[in-house]
């Protein structure tokens, strides 16, 4: 990266006034400086000192710091962005490029690839560097965030005209303007261009065209004006006067001034020379330096060169022609109309004639309704001040009033700005710098100071000047006053002159307008004005209105879509160009370029503001990449921003940056953040030389007076003029989230699309130091600073690399510092040899001597400033040796000491040494032995391979020991060396034979297999791995130690181990001889051991050595066997005692391989039997007895698994019948409370089911355990809780406690007034109370029929004002509404109370506790039982006094309410109680028409369950069982027919019990019921106003499931599926909805007098008699019975109509009283009642399941008849 020139000043050609821009501020200037808004006006005598450039006021140092400033942050969701939707796609490759450019390589790395970027650009290196530049698309995992705070970030810009940065059309206005102000000084004034063939003449073509073919002259001898002619387009009727026309054209305008320009040229060439300290050639001064940070006068000129030339050109548009300026030759031109054009070079040829030419536009074209000089309007977005939009972007062409041309500041401008400012200093010092090294002391805190002016200003030399006087008033050669004579002030630049000191000098002040030589010549310069401040929200805005208004008319109409065409990169790209080489118009952009992120921060995360973002030390990312351990850069002691340091960019649409290469020739990386595309062109780095040339053959001039020109990036040739030069130049799209990798050398250029930002930053691979030096020659050339010392980088990475110097490093560091070596010892040499042309000796430059020389000397080796070590004259870093003028303070390099005139001292003096001293950094020793380090470590390669080559030469066979210390050697030099391989190869081949030799050589057994894995399972353990057996024996032969042997000599090489094996071969060949003799003679056992440990020793089979193994182990064997008999063995130890000497080969007639035989084959029949024992569904256990005493008598082998197993079920068995016989004694123990608890039974046999057969007595025991089980069933009953697994019945007990404790609390609940609860103010009929303590129980208030606290929703009755809980009534939240009115079912009767489960009579809970004396067991339930019977009669003795009927009075209305809402919120029924209250509550407060019904039961309103084939018709969504698939039709079959027969069963059950319902009122205590008690039930129904027609909330609030007479009739098959005709709730609402027509009130109808009504329509369909029927009479009752008993439907309706006991009093009417049944008969029909009733739930849980299962499988207790049929259901229930 090259920083982009920029113009830090509005005046000069850069000063703009036109009618299009605005003067005001930038949003984010404006945001932290209310502007001061000066206007300046500006006269040739004085002018205003306030710096105004087009953008508005900007001052040079902000009183707000950047870092203070805030803007709206920047929406990243509306950019495109890598990963988001926003992100745009990859096009392939564009073929309409302009100018046919080929496109760059693209390349996608692999996640592997992406590991480490300089390897990867190392792969792609040889391919992608013939292009100059290439594409990276990172893999889609890498998308690092954005890290910069966008609401903080604030940038300045530079303004870029388009056409002004082309270098052909910028000489073309350069030279108009000076030729417009040499005219008007002569006092010929050039308003219009002069007219040929009705046609403005270009002037400067024409001057081109005269100097291609030899000058003036040369064409008029030769007559070549005609040919001159057509080239600039008059090729249409060629006249006569053409060529005249011309001449004198040239004559008249051109002459004259070109007469000038050799005269004043020298002068002004010299001046410059002055100025910069040196030649013009090769370069004339260092790069761009920073803008003046004064306000000097040429910054507040409102006029300038461009502008003077702008009015001329303009004035020959618009004004008619002078007699004077006519073209008299071709009087036959028809004047000049006036017409508005937008300004510019725009109307050239407005005379209507065509040219040929095509690289010249005519701009005699009918006017458009495109104006040229259109300007998209201002937008405001909401801010106070207006939108970056209104800075100068869009505008004509600069000739009119409103262009300029962009150049230099002025000299003294640039004098006074490093006079006035501290903070430029550095920069103006070493200007060709690119960016100081960041300071930590120095850090720029203003958007934009780091920007690079176009031109840096070396230090001039100006004469002296008193500090008394203004700049105006001291002439600029001597530096004198007007006492002098006068002093001539030039309009243009404001530098004074005296007139004698002017060449050619001047004789007279001049009256009017002036503009001195420099002005008149040109020099050149040009640069980039400073454009606004912003943040990136509001630069997005200026770029989006800019985008969208110069492209709004532009773009034509697409049918298609209806609408104009988008704009695609192919119109932006060639509207980039067109705009670029366009005279005729001129468009101005604003670029963010070059923006430090050491101030601004960095778009990737760091470890300083984001350590534990992963990608802040990511290697892609920008801030770490150019200090990779593999880049040069890391040697770089300081951070150089835009080097090591990151720029980034912010740019908008056709913003640009012109063709550069990198500084030092480095790599460069560039990654867009986000935003639009950004098109590259790329020159490889073998046309470098040929673009160059075509470069100045394009515009000589501007090379002329600056031949650094290309260092300044101001300046365009578009690839269509290179490709016809030869230069090869290559394109490619970077879009958001990709990267551009440049290469050294290679010329680069592009533009934008639209708003984006970018990053970038140099890298510096190993292969790039070749081209850093030639970058840094070329800087020395054209004496500009480089960016860092070359030398001190070679030099650091030698010396003071911290991890030790490398051998790659050494490789490129190593030919490097050869040559910076050889260089810096010739020029020593070649200084030295200066030094002595005196004579003198001897000198300390070359011996060491303590005689005095006349130069000083001095070895520094200590870091010093830049500014202490760099070259005056070149600028280069004199790193290793440096020469200072002590008089004048200067630092020259060697090359350049003593030659260059540093001070007014001689040459000769100054190379003897007068007034000077040499530095040296390092001594010539110094030097060399750096070099010679490095040069050894680069050469340790090479030296190892010559270690390697003398080896094998020294002799056949090479010592191990050798080999394998080279080997090491090699290994631990990190670096491929091509012999390494081969030597590893032949050592570890080598090491092999050695390893396999050991084997043989050790000594030592353990030892030897311990190293060696093939002996860790033991020599003779690996029985059942043949293969490994095979080659453990592969292994021990006896001829593999001849072999290696051999393979020793073959191999070539010589080790101790082949002796050693040797030795050993002999040894083997001894023991051979021995062991023949032992087998012959056979000595002691003990001899034997000896002589095989001996053998083993040796590590190989032999056949002598197992045949003494063989004998040995016989041996041994038989001692073992013998010594085992009489003991107990198991199964195992015996079979293998017999393998073992099956494998030993003992013989069969062996006395103890028959022994041990007979005894395997005995324990293998025990086995057999005893499994066959344990595996039987009924076991016998004397036979397991008389088994377990055969293995302890006998000895017998068996398994210890199947003894064990034995003895474990002979001592369960044991065990369970002895807890059977102890829990059996105790049932029967005549104090109940003695008899063991019903858990432990279950607990047996629970065990006992796990046995195989059950112990004696178990049968007795189940059947006890189900005659209890049959009293808890029956408690389940009571409770509603039939269909519940038997451990329910305990925790609902519990419930039923708890809730009884609260609801029979006579205690603390007394009657008293209706309260409110506690989150509601005191009802208003209520009385005050004193405020209750929540502590006490006694005075915490309860509500609701559950006497509970308040909790959740709670509802107030609207007549007792009694508040209730929502949960308790099943009442929602969301169905209350505020004015709605409640009755409560303790006011109204005919409300239904919600109930989970059915609530038992107290009698009857008395009668089943009376029941357990008799049961076997003790009950769990008993205590709890007791609780609630005796709080129960607590109650019912307490409220006995309120309910006689003889005493009570409407006075105890409200006391008789209080007790029945206690006694409906409790668990159980007090039915006399609860009769009684309701009647007596109906007679003094009736609500309903009809008194209550008398209840005697309490159910469950809950919805039953629905039966296995109810869920399975849902299942398959069909109503009839005939439908269902064929293959569940059995089982739909096989359920029905149980439902049928459950039906039947339900009905013989009610048929045999007896009894009528208890519907009297009759006290518990009371002999018979009182006349009082039934009330008249004549009451009126209470009709109020605030009452609703029905006594509900709403028609849901009270809607309660159907009540059914019992669980088993309401589980039917189908039941929940069809709905009963005749049932009237069974829609769950309200009975008042389904009232007749005729009913006579609001209030239900469902009581027994009116029930015959509702049912004449279907006895009549049943029976023709039916109407016959009186259902009052008990004749026309039971006729009426037998009717409904024929259908399900029917003994439905008669349950509802007649009560639940219907069918019991009609058995009593028709069989008699049940004391006329027999006992067994009674028993029989509970039995089967309750069987039938367990039947019809079939779809219980599963322990529900068991538990009847267990109890269909009891021996019958109560009806021993009916269990063949239950076993039989059961087995149809498994089905």
């Amino acid at each position: 990266m090259v920083s982009t020139p920029s113009a830090g000043h509005s005046g000069g050609v850069g000063g703009i006034s036109s009618a299009n821009v605005s003067s005001r501020a930038s949003p984010a200037v404006g945001s932290a400086n209310p502007a001061n808004h000066t206007s300046s006006s500006a006269t040739n005598g004085s002018k205003s000192k306030t710096q105004v450039n087009s953008n508005g006021y900007h001052p040079t140092n902000p009183h707000i710091p950047l870092s203070s400033l805030r803007s709206a942050p920047l929406d990243l969701t509306s950019v495109e962005r890598r990963g988001q939707p926003t992100a745009s796609r990859e096009p392939p490759k564009r073929d309409n490029r302009p100018f046919d450019i080929p496109e760059a390589p693209t390349y996608v790395p692999t996640e592997d690839d992406w590991k480490d970027p300089l390897e990867y650009i190392r792969k792609i290196v040889p391919e992608a560097q013939h292009y100059g530049m290439c594409k990276i698309i990172p893999p889609k995992s890498w998308n690092p965030d954005f890290a910069i705070d966008t609401e903080k970030f604030h940038f300045r810009t530079r303004k870029q005209e388009l056409n002004s940065v082309e270098g052909k059309t910028r000489m073309t206005i350069s030279y108009l303007d000076a030729l417009s102000k040499f005219h008007k000084q002569q006092g010929n004034n050039l308003n219009r261009l002069p007219y040929v063939d009705k046609k403005p003449l270009d002037l400067y073509r024409l001057k081109k065209a005269v100097e291609s073919r030899g000058g003036f002259e040369k064409v008029c001898k030769t007559k070549k004006w005609a040919e001159i002619g057509r080239d600039l387009g008059y090729s249409g009727k060629i006249m006569s006067s053409l060529s005249t026309s011309l001449k004198n054209s040239y004559d008249r305008w051109l002459t004259p001034y070109e007469n000038y320009l050799r005269q004043a040229k020298p002068s002004v060439f010299q001046q410059l020379e002055h100025e910069y300290g040196g030649p013009l050639t090769p370069s004339p001064a260092p790069s761009p330096i920073k803008r003046s940070t004064v306000n000097t006068p040429s910054s507040l000129r409102a006029e300038s060169p461009a502008r003077h030339a702008s009015d001329v050109l303009q004035q020959s548009l618009n004004s008619p022609k002078h007699e004077i300026d006519r073209d008299t030759i071709m009087a036959d031109a028809p004047p000049v109309t006036s017409q508005p054009t937008s300004g510019g070079f725009t109307a050239i040829n407005s005379g209507g004639f065509t040219p040929v030419n095509g690289g010249f536009t005519s701009v005699n074209r009918p006017p458009t309704d495109l104006k040229k000089g259109f300007t998209p309007p201002p937008k405001h977005h909401g801010s106070p001040l207006l939108s970056a939009k209104n800075t100068p972007d869009f505008r004509p062409s600069g000739l009119g009033p409103g262009n300029a041309l962009k150049r230099q500041l002025s000299s003294d401008s640039l004098d006074s700005a490093k006079k006035e400012s501290g903070t430029d200093k550095d920069d103006s010092e070493g200007g060709s710098r690119r960016s100081k090294r960041l300071k930590k002391e120095n850090v720029p805190t203003v958007a934009g100071s780091h920007m690079s002016v176009f031109r840096p200003s070396a230090p001039r030399i100006p004469a002296p000047r008193e500090e008394s006087t203004g700049p105006s008033e001291k002439c600029e050669v001597c530096g004198k006053g007007d006492e002098s004579g006068f002093i001539a002030l030039c309009e243009s630049c404001d530098h004074a002159y005296h007139g004698t000191c002017l060449d050619p000098p001047i004789k007279s002040k001049p009256d009017a307008e002036w503009n001195c030589h420099r002005c008149l010549v040109g020099d050149g310069q040009f640069g980039f004005e400073e454009g606004g401040l912003y943040s990136l929200k509001q630069f997005q805005e200026k770029a989006a209105d800019f985008k969208q208004g110069y492209f709004e008319n532009r773009m034509p109409f697409d049918p298609v879509l209806n609408c104009t065409r988008p704009v695609t990169e192919d119109d932006v790209e060639k509207e980039f160009w067109r705009l670029v080489t366009s005279t005729e118009e001129t468009v101005e952009v604003e670029y963010g370029a070059d923006i430090h992120c050491t101030t601004h921060g960095s778009g990737f995360p760091t470890p300083e503001r984001n350590p534990s973002d992963p990608y802040s030390t990511d290697l892609w990312n920008l801030t770490n990449l150019p200090l990779h351990p593999d880049s040069l850069f890391r040697h770089i002691k300081t951070d150089i921003s835009g080097m090591t340091v990151p720029w980034v960019y912010v740019g908008m649409i056709f913003s640009t940056f012109c063709w550069h290469n990198e500084d030092h020739f480095a790599y460069s990386v560039n990654y867009q953040h986000f935003g639009a595309t950004k098109t590259w062109y790329g020159i490889p780095a073998e046309d470098t030389e040929k673009f160059e040339n075509a470069m100045r053959d394009a515009v000589p001039e501007l090379f002329e007076t600056q031949p650094d020109l290309l260092f300044q990036l101001v300046t365009l040739l578009t690839p269509e003029q290179l490709k016809k030069a030869g230069v090869r130049v290559y394109a490619l799209d970077q879009r958001a989230g990709q990267l551009v990798i440049t290469f050294p050398q290679a010329y680069h250029a592009g533009f934008n699309h639209g708003f984006n930002f970018n990053e970038a930053v140099n890298f510096a691979p190993s292969d790039w130091e070749p081209h850093g030096l030639a970058g840094v020659e070329r800087l020395q050339q054209f004496r500009r600073q480089p960016c860092f010392s070359h030398d001190e980088l070679l030099w650091t990475a030698a010396e003071g690399t911290s991890s030790g110097l490398t051998i790659q490093t050494a490789k490129w560091l190593a030919p490097a510092l050869a040559r910076i070596h050889k260089r810096e010892i010739e020029q020593r040499d070649e200084f030295i040899a200066k030094h002595q042309e005196d004579g003198h000796s001897p000198c300390t430059l070359i011996t060491e001597s303590d005689e005095h020389c006349s130069l000083p000397f001095e070895v520094f080796d200590s870091d010093v400033p830049e500014e202490e070590y760099q070259c005056a004259y070149c600028k280069c870093y004199a790193y290793l040796s440096r020469f200072k003028c002590l008089q004048s303070g200067k630092i020259l390099c060697l090359q350049h000491a003593g030659h260059h005139a540093c001070c007014d001292i001689s040459e000769p003096e100054r190379f003897a040494g007068e007034q000077h001293k040499l530095y040296y950094r390092k001594t010539n020793e110094e030097m060399h032995e750096t070099y010679r380090k490095v040069a050894d470590k680069a050469n340790l390669p090479e030296a190892w391979e010559e270690k390697y080559e003398k080896l094998l030469d020294e002799g056949d066979r090479p010592a191990l020991k050798s080999l394998r210390n080279l080997l090491n050697e090699g290994e631990r030099i990190p670096y491929d060396l091509p012999s390494l391989p081969v030597l590893r190869e032949f050592v570890d081949r080598c090491n092999e034979w050695v390893e396999e030799a050991t084997n043989y050589t050790v000594r030592k057994q353990q030892n030897r297999r311990k190293n060696d894995k093939v002996w860790q399972s033991g020599l003779r353990k690996s029985v059942g791995n043949s293969s490994h057996e095979q080659r453990e024996r592969e292994l021990r032969r006896v001829d593999n130690i001849y072999r290696l042997i051999d393979d020793a000599e073959r191999i070539g090489f010589d080790c101790p181990e082949i002796q050693q094996l040797q030795e050993r071969a002999n040894a083997i060949k001894s023991f051979q001889e021995n062991a023949g003799k032992y087998l012959e003679h056979k000595f002691g056992e003990e001899s034997i051991e000896e002589l095989i440990e001996e053998g083993r020793a040796f590590n190989v089979d032999m056949p002598e050595l197992d045949k003494l193994s063989d004998i040995l182990e016989q041996t041994k064997w038989s001692t073992k066997a013998k010594a085992s008999r009489g003991m107990f063995l198991a199964l195992r130890d015996v079979k293998e005692l017999l393998e073992e000497g099956h494998r030993l080969e003992m013989p069969l007639y062996n006395d103890n391989m028959r022994y041990f035989g007979d005894k395997y084959q005995a324990g293998l029949q025990w086995e057999a039997k005893a499994k066959e024992l344990i595996n039987a569904e009924i076991v016998h256990y004397p036979q397991l007895e008389a088994l377990s005493n055969q293995v302890s008598v006998n000895h017998l082998p068996v398994t210890t698994e199947t003894l064990a197993a034995v003895d474990q079920i002979l001592h369960k068995q044991r065990e369970a019948h002895r807890q059977i016989i102890d829990v059996t004694e105790r049932s029967k123990d005549p104090d109940y409370k003695k008899r063991p608890k019903y858990a432990e039974v279950v607990e047996i046999i629970k065990k006992i089911e796990d046995l195989n057969s059950k112990p004696t007595g178990t049968l007795d025991l189940e059947k006890e355990q189900r005659r209890h089980e049959d009293w808890m069933r029956k408690g389940k009953k009571l409770f509603g809780k039939t269909n519940a697994p038997l451990h329910i019945l305990k925790s609902h007990m519990d419930y039923v406690l708890e809730r009884n404790l609260a609801c029979f609390d006579i205690r603390n609940d007394t009657p008293r007034l209706p309260a409110e609860p506690a989150s509601r103010a005191a009802s208003e009929e209520g009385e005050t109370k004193a405020p209750r303590s929540w502590d006490d129980a006694a005075l915490v208030e309860v509500f609701c029929i559950c006497r509970r606290i308040e909790a959740g929703m709670m509802i107030e009755c609207e007549l007792c004002h009694e508040w209730y809980h929502g949960k308790c009534l099943k009442i929602a939240r969301g169905k209350v509404k505020e004015d709605d009115k409640y009755t409560c079912p303790i006011c109204d009767w005919r409300v239904k109370i919600p109930r989970d489960a059915a609530r038992p009579k107290l009698e009857d809970l008395v009668a089943w506790q009376e029941e357990i004396p008799g049961l076997p067991f003790q009950p769990e339930e008993e205590e709890v039982l007791k609780k609630i019977i005796d709080n129960a009669q607590d109650f019912r003795n307490h409220i006995a006094a309120f309910c006689n009927p003889v005493l009570t009075t409407a006075s105890e209305a409200d006391t008789q309410r209080f007790y029945l809402r206690k006694i409906e919120g409790a668990e159980i029924l007090l039915s006399f109680e609860t009769n009684f209250f309701r009647q007596e509550l109906h007679k003094w407060s009736p609500v309903a028409p009809e008194p209550p019904p008398i209840l005697d039961v309490s159910k469950s309103t809950r919805k039953p369950r629905p039966t296995k084939l109810q869920k399975m018709l849902t299942q398959y969504g069909v109503d009839d069982p005939d439908d269902l698939p064929e293959n569940m039709k059995s089982k739909a079959n096989s359920l029905k027919r149980k439902a049928q027969n459950a039906e039947a069963a339900a009905a013989a059950a009610a048929a045999s019990s007896g009894g009528g319902g208890s519907g009297s009122l009759i006290p518990p205590n009371a002999t018979s019921p009182s006349s009082h008690s039934f009330g008249s039930g004549s009451h009126h129904f209470f009709s109020r106003n605030s009452q609703p027609p029905t006594p509900a909330l709403t028609a849901t609030a009270h809607a309660h499931p159907p009540q059914r007479s019992n669980s088993a009739s309401s589980s039917r098959p189908g039941s929940s599926l069809r709905r009963d005709p005749m049932d009237l709730n069974a829609t769950g609402l309200h009975p008042d909805f389904f009232m007749s027509a005729g009913s006579n009130g609001p209030g239900p109808r469902l009581s027994a007098p009116d029930a015959p009504l509702l049912l004449d329509e279907r006895l009549a369909r049943e029976k023709d008699d039916a109407l016959s029927l009186n259902l009052h009479t008990d004749a026309g009752k039971a006729q009426a019975l037998e009717i409904m008993r024929e259908t399900e439907h029917g003994r439905k309706r008669a349950e509802e109509i007649f009560g639940p006991d219907v069918w019991n009093q009609s058995r009593d009417g028709a069989f008699g009283s049940r004391s006329n049944i027999g006992p067994s008969q009674q028993e029989d029909d509970k039995d089967v009642d309750k069987m039938f009733l367990d039947l019809t739930n079939a779809d219980d849980d599963d322990e529900a399941k068991k538990e009847r299962q267990r109890e269909r499988e009891r021996v019958g207790v109560t009806a021993d008849s009916f269990e063949a049929e239950r076993n039989a259901m059961d087995m149809e229930d498994s089905d």
